[in-house]
């Protein structure tokens, strides 16, 4: 049941990233930007031909490779964590990564480029999408619960097969 609640959340969640990356294809390429707050937010359009904050620029096979070796370590460790009420933190946490890896691999592998249209123009931040705000809010919450769910070592046995690691 964890697999298919799993696959269903990550299908919606790069579902979502492709339309978001399809209507800017269509109304805001055209353009190059749309402001939704004048000077603090818009949607400008951006073609990322590398990873986060535009760096290894042109280097879309190592990427494709460190995105298919990142899932694979992902789905791995999906595959280990508990189906139980105290690991469904975790299990968000995967899927997040899981639908922000996929939704920009599609790009890298179909475009040869990531479509980037979300920009904080106030504090000049890097263009980004939803694909990369899914692994951003992925990456705190595995650090608050890192921080204040599981904080015993044992929490994380799961992961470990010398120590027991189960599929509870």
């Amino acid at each position: 049941m964890k697999y298919l609640k799993a696959l269903i959340g990550a299908v919606l969640l790069i579902a979502l990233d492709q339309w978001t990356k399809y209507m800017v294809l269509l109304h805001v390429k055209p353009i190059d930007s749309i402001p939704l707050i004048p000077g603090i937010l818009s949607f400008t359009y951006h073609e990322n031909r590398g990873a986060v904050w535009g760096i290894m620029q042109g280097q879309i096979p190592i990427l494709i490779v460190t995105t298919v070796i990142i899932l694979t370590v992902v789905l791995w460790i999906y595959s280990r964590i508990p189906d139980t009420k105290k690991y469904r933190w975790l299990h968000f946490i995967a899927v997040l990564v899981i639908a922000g890896a996929i939704g920009n691999f599609i790009d890298r592998l179909f475009r040869h480029y990531v479509v980037d249209f979300i920009y904080f123009e106030l504090i000049d931040f890097p263009i980004f999408n939803v694909a990369d705000m899914y692994v951003v809010i992925a990456a705190f919450l595995l650090i608050f619960v890192s921080v204040f769910i599981y904080k015993e070592d044992s929490d994380f046995d799961f992961l470990n097969p010398k120590k027991g690691g189960t599929h509870e």
